[in-house]
């Protein structure tokens, strides 16, 4: 037999020990396709962003035809649930109890003061607990007081001075669904979850069970050790990938307008990091529970939180910023979040694929350096 084929054979059966261990393992299973559909449903239904019908306190002091019809353009609107209130001092009752996340105040020269220059003619009291809440929330009230304050000065022919008007076009998420943002970037932390917690505990395993000094002592090689450890996690990693696609499209009815196969190179590439990552934990920790917590610390956190998956970089401090640059995960989600909403943006795509690429050599690259065929290493 030559070198060659003792080579493929070495490696086609280190491929089958892990499949094997995988398939024999429930919570890898688990992980890779029962974790993905947790989340998805989790974040897909349960996390919202959006501004959407929000309890807001009406208190018209003297009602008439004009009050009533700026009432009504509250109550056409789907952000907003007005509620009427007799008094002020009932609606700030309902205010500190939480009842209410708002207030539209119209006083009893509401109709007087509507369209004469000065201060606004309506009082606006919103709760900042939530600044990101409070800011959506105030600039949805702005846009159906100006839209109403239009349509009513035209219907008086009185000319409206704006010195500015706006226009906005919402650009990629039109509908202005938090669901079609999330899902998205969701999978980078999937990924990560199946990527770097389950690789960063397969050495340790080895080492733990005793196996690791069976393993030294065939010839199998370093290299076809490590590659013979990550494929299967690869192609784990890749159904899962899969799967959460299929429902970002098919139960969340998000777009995917770049390419699918962009996408697939994409994951694949990122899905080498997040090997080379937990494989890299997994030989320096030589524990299961604390390569877990290493993985989590260090992996699956700054993944949910640096990568601008929920929070947006450009928000963050500067220091914050610049960590994020070592953080994987930011550069896949940018990925997603572009094919899905605007398309094969290639500037994007390629740079963010070029970082990844970088830091999968070396992960990968450390990984094989610090795996040894010695007790001692």
């Amino acid at each position: 037999m030559n070198a060659m084929a003792a080579k493929r054979m070495r490696l086609r059966g280190m491929i089958r020990k892990e499949s094997l261990q995988i398939l024999r393992d429930p919570s890898s299973i688990a992980i890779a396709f029962v974790m993905p559909v947790v989340l998805l449903l989790l974040f897909g239904y349960g996390v919202s962003l959006d501004a959407r019908h929000v309890p807001l306190a009406m208190v018209v002091e003297q009602p008439d035809a004009t009050s009533a019809s700026l009432i009504g353009a509250f109550q056409r609107s789907e952000f907003f649930d007005p509620r009427p209130y007799a008094s002020i001092q009932a609606a700030q009752q309902a205010f500190d109890l939480r009842e209410v996340f708002g207030i539209v105040w119209l006083r009893n020269d509401f109709s007087r003061r509507l369209l004469s220059s000065g201060e606004a003619p309506i009082g606006v009291i919103v709760n900042g607990v939530d600044a990101n809440q409070a800011r959506i929330t105030e600039g949805y009230i702005q846009g159906v007081w100006q839209a109403w304050l239009a349509s009513y000065a035209r219907e008086q022919g009185v000319e409206l001075k704006i010195p500015v008007r706006l226009e906005p076009r919402i650009w990629f998420n039109a509908a202005v669904r938090s669901r079609d943002f999330l899902v998205p970037g969701l999978i980078a932390v999937i990924m990560t979850l199946i990527g770097a917690m389950l690789t960063s505990m397969v050495v340790a395993r080895e080492w733990e069970r005793g196996t690791m000094e069976a393993l030294m002592v065939t010839p199998i090689r370093i290299g076809e050790l490590v590659i013979g450890k990550l494929v299967p996690y690869f192609v784990l990693g890749m159904g899962g990938m899969l799967l959460s696609v299929a429902m970002a499209l098919w139960q969340f009815d998000v777009p995917l307008r770049g390419s699918f196969w962009a996408l697939s190179a994409a994951s694949a590439l990122f899905m080498l990091v997040a090997l080379g990552m937990g494989l890299l934990i997994s030989v320096v920790a030589k524990n299961q529970f604390v390569a877990g917590q290493v993985s989590i610390v260090i992996t699956f956190l700054p993944a949910f939180i640096l990568s601008g998956f929920i929070f947006e970089i450009s928000s963050m401090p500067e220091p914050i910023r610049v960590i994020t640059h070592l953080v994987p995960a930011r550069y896949f989600v940018a990925i997603l979040q572009t094919l899905f909403l605007a398309g094969d943006i290639w500037p994007i795509v390629l740079a963010n694929c070029g970082a990844l690429a970088i830091m999968a050599l070396i992960f990968l690259g450390l990984a094989r350096r610090k795996t040894h065929k010695r007790l001692d290493a």
